[in-house]
């Protein structure tokens, strides 16, 4: 499966997510926040694929585990650069509505997965 596929679903996924949260509470703040969530998923996870898919990262098995890792680390990085400046660029900031798109995002990786082992 491609990772851009998952890349894009997740991005889906963000928005669905952030639009229900805005219907359910009727508060703008609500779906940034969510919206901010999902993004500190897909963003690091789009990094992560651009550098996986790159022709430098499937040279040889070895440089190949050294670019994940490598891009691993980029994505958490990344993540956790975005959450700690999230209350100075979502304003005001929902941390519990942020947390539910952050989560519902990641659970697209086990959909995939899913979907990998159903097309075997």
């Amino acid at each position: 499966m491609s990772p851009w596929r998952v890349i894009a679903v997740q991005a889906a996924v963000g928005v669905v997510a952030a639009l229900i949260g805005w219907l359910i509470t009727g508060r703008m703040d609500v779906m940034w926040s969510m919206l901010y969530g999902a993004a500190t998923v897909a963003l690091p996870g789009a990094l992560m694929a651009r550098g996986m898919t790159s022709k430098l990262s499937s040279m040889a098995p070895g440089a190949s585990a050294v670019s994940f890792m490598l891009w691993e680390m980029v994505k958490i990085g990344v993540s956790l650069a975005m959450l700690v400046v999230a209350g100075k660029i979502v304003q005001p900031l929902v941390w519990p509505a942020l947390l539910v798109g952050l989560v519902v995002c990641m659970k697209v990786y086990w959909v995939a997965l899913l979907w990998r082992r159903r097309a075997t």
